[in-house]
């Protein structure tokens, strides 16, 4: 391999346990221990679907749990998430080797802008679902990053967090490696490739 698609969050920044914590403060008005695995477990399909999902449960208007997002993205300019343990030296053996670090992203353009540059994180590229492209599992955000730059798709390796960044991935023709946390049941059958399933970002930094 010689470059990286990321996956923002929960892959490159580790923004999930503030947005399980935010979103289970304004739909419960505590994080109790089932509060968070419940929450977390809904954000870890996305967060729109926890939105709605908690919108329904707990009777909270859906405006109510987005504005409890919004005021995590206010808090973030000052105090942001911390990026992911060991992105950064995978970053830095990436470049090393004169490949790109690159993101594809579902988060809006404006939030991702501001992370990244607070936390000095000095990407060759990224681009944003919601500037208009499709989101995953569709392959469009990988393979324009890969025409931008005149990339093989076979030297990109594509990392994240979620079954859809693989099944993105494979339907780029690029590799895949999935950042799981101990314990998590990966339903896998409609990925076509080999995976790299990782429980330490630094276990990629000999793939380059």
């Amino acid at each position: 391999m010689k470059h990286i698609i990321w996956d923002m969050g929960g892959t490159l920044i580790d923004t999930y346990p503030g947005v399980v914590a935010a979103l289970c403060r304004a739909a419960y008005g505590d994080t109790a221990p089932e509060h968070l695995r419940y929450t977390g477990s809904l954000t870890h399909v996305s967060t729109a679907h926890a939105v709605t999902t908690l919108s329904a449960a707990r009777g909270v208007a859906p405006k109510d749990l987005e504005q409890a997002l919004e005021d995590l993205k206010t808090r973030w300019r000052t105090r942001p998430a911390p990026v992911m343990d060991g992105a950064r030296e995978l970053m830095a053996r990436v470049w090393e080797k004169g490949g790109l670090n690159m993101v594809a992203t579902h988060r809006d353009r404006a939030s991702a802008t501001m992370l990244v540059t607070v936390l000095g994180l000095d990407l060759d590229d990224m681009v944003c679902a919601p500037d208009g492209l499709a989101r995953k599992p569709s392959p469009e955000m990988n393979l324009l990053l890969a025409r931008r730059h005149d990339l093989d798709p076979a030297s990109v390796l594509c990392v994240g967090d979620r079954v859809i960044d693989a099944s993105a991935a494979a339907a780029a023709g690029m590799p895949a490696a999935l950042l799981v946390r101990p314990g998590t049941v990966l339903a896998l059958d409609r990925v076509e490739q080999d995976l790299n399933v990782v429980a330490d970002l630094r276990d990629l930094i000999p793939c380059f």
